[in-house]
């Protein structure tokens, strides 16, 4: 109830303010377990995917947001659970995985934090753990533009990340967050001219 009051509200504010438009949403599954992998160049990123994307969207978040018990406490219900940066968290693991084994939908930033230029960093292993250790679908999300009132920002899904030459060659979890990374950054050069 809180996610779909959460989601038409960010809805209206974001798609008015910033004049939202969404390309490739018909690629998002409509069941089994997806994992969307977006670029990260903004802390309104979250909402953004979140609102644009068909399904339920459970969200890693870093840690310290949690620290507030009311925050921590309005994030897990709109479905964010905590990661800590800069080391192993089994728990975010275990978090992941449970939400991919219900067959559910896990957002991801594999930058880890913002690009303060825009362009694309390098990813962290953890989005290839889950790709690894899951039958997901891997969507990748490229998000395009400034978060600028009133000025265009484009937010495109791409075609699942083809997954069974990786799995079955035990690809390393950065041998997999490297190609969908790829994917990401296709698709910002495809559309980056076509974002106004």
């Amino acid at each position: 109830m809180l996610y779909s009051l959460g989601k038409f509200i960010c809805s209206v504010i974001f798609k008015t303010l910033y004049r939202i438009k969404v390309i490739g949403k018909e690629n998002i599954p409509n069941e089994g377990p997806v994992i969307i992998c977006s670029n990260h160049i903004s802390n309104f990123d979250p909402p953004v995917v979140g609102i644009t994307s068909p399904r339920r969207i459970h969200f890693m978040a870093k840690g310290e947001l949690f620290n507030n018990k009311w925050i921590g406490g309005l994030l897990r219900r709109l479905n964010a659970f905590p990661v800590r940066r800069g080391m192993k968290d089994r728990q975010a693991l275990r978090d992941g995985l449970k939400v991919l084994k219900e067959n559910e939908t896990l957002g991801l930033f594999p930058e880890g934090t913002r690009s303060r230029n825009g362009e694309l960093k390098r990813g962290l292993a953890g989005a290839g753990f889950f790709a690894l250790r899951s039958k997901a679908t891997i969507i990748p999300c490229a998000i395009i533009g400034e978060y600028k009132p009133f000025k265009r920002l484009t937010v495109i899904y791409g075609e699942s990340v083809p997954m069974d030459h990786l799995r079955s060659g035990k690809a390393s979890a950065q041998e997999v967050v490297d190609q969908i990374m790829s994917e990401i950054q296709k698709l910002k050069d495809v559309h980056k001219n076509n974002s106004n």
